[in-house]
């Protein structure tokens, strides 16, 4: 575990988009039986999620976001110092998302830009990542853009994630502050769980090839190819059973915090009877756990910041504990203050 500790630094802005385009569960009658269809929305909560047009990625989503958070917040586009850029599906292989943003942006070019790539954990290490930059001198402000369109690595014939994922771009900004507050990291890896979760074809290890583009039939009746996301969904169910609830516990014993005294309970969005196990479990108020996962569906990494756009926008706000949980297998959970964030309501693109 990697505890992570940042005074001096904190989060000034959150906004979301998501895709005009609506996809309802109740529609999935081909592919699940129609008596079981109200089953599996009250299971996983999810009535419906939004997908982008084929001419639409991630980053045009985050580009979104972060017109409207620089708007929202009056930002000087010159007093940005670095963007980060998450997300597992890039504009290209080659050259890196977060310059072409920083271009598309109008930032000056005494901006730095990288791109970060994780699951589901992703916006809490980039969270991370962010602060750790806004706390270097010479770095005052840092723009994390978080995005994925997994609508376009999901077949439709998958029973496992055709009724999950969800699109969706945030913007989250992160600067330096007076604020005596004490953002608190712990970080976590297990790679021998890398099967869990999965696109396995399309990068270096296995080049999309055409027998590698035909589908096949998994155990659970999904019909997929190798450049599909193929999920083990017991696996991570385990999985995140095993970690989560403990990786919270951890935090709350190195803060000396009382879990229930805390604002918010922040999850990544995967599925309702999973979180809500995971709050049940550390024994935290169930009406402070916010979810937008019946609207959006599981959006992976950006899941977080979309919640808290979502479901936290124009309201009076403290600290929160946000923990993200998935491929890689990866999570990681932190303890931090919004009490001086501004959050912009999600917008739609």
């Amino acid at each position: 575990m990697a505890t992570i500790k940042y005074k001096g630094v904190t989060i000034k802005a959150i906004s979301a988009c998501v895709p005009k385009n609506v996809s309802k569960n109740s529609d999935l009658g081909y592919l699940i039986p129609e008596e079981e269809i109200e089953k599996t929305i009250n299971s996983i909560g999810i009535k419906e999620k939004r997908f982008v047009d084929e001419d639409v990625i991630a980053s045009d989503l985050c580009f979104k976001a972060a017109e409207k958070l620089i708007e929202d917040n009056n930002i000087d586009h010159n007093s940005i110092d670095m963007v980060l850029f998450l997300s597992q599906l890039p504009d290209y292989k080659i050259p890196a998302t977060a310059p072409i943003l920083q271009h598309r942006l109008g930032l000056p070019t005494t901006t730095a830009a990288m791109d970060l790539s994780l699951g589901c954990s992703g916006w809490v290490y980039a969270l991370s990542t962010a602060m750790a930059y806004a706390s270097m001198e010479g770095i005052n402000r840092v723009l994390l853009l978080d995005g994925e369109t997994f609508s376009k690595f999901v077949n439709r014939m998958d029973r496992v994630d055709a009724p999950l994922y969800g699109d969706a771009g945030t913007a989250t900004l992160v600067e330096k502050t007076d604020d005596s507050f004490e953002t608190v990291f712990n970080l976590y890896s297990d790679g021998s769980g890398e099967d869990s979760v999965k696109i396995k074809a399309g990068a270096g290890r296995f080049k999309t090839t055409a027998e590698n583009l035909k589908v096949h039939e998994e155990k659970d009746g999904s019909i997929i190819s190798d450049n599909d996301v193929y999920m083990n969904g017991m696996e991570v169910f385990n999985f995140v059973m095993r970690a989560v609830p403990r990786s919270i516990k951890d935090i709350c014993k190195a803060q000396e915090l009382d879990l229930p005294s805390v604002g918010h309970l922040i999850l990544h969005q995967a599925n309702k009877f999973m979180t809500d196990f995971v709050a049940k479990r550390i024994k935290y108020p169930l009406e402070r756990v916010p979810y937008c996962l019946d609207k959006y569906g599981n959006t992976s990494s950006p899941s977080i910041p979309l919640t808290i756009s979502s479901e936290l926008a124009n309201q009076e706000l403290t600290d929160a504990i946000v923990s993200g949980f998935g491929a890689g297998l990866s999570w990681g959970t932190a303890h931090i203050s919004l009490a001086d964030c501004k959050v912009s309501p999600v917008i739609e693109y």
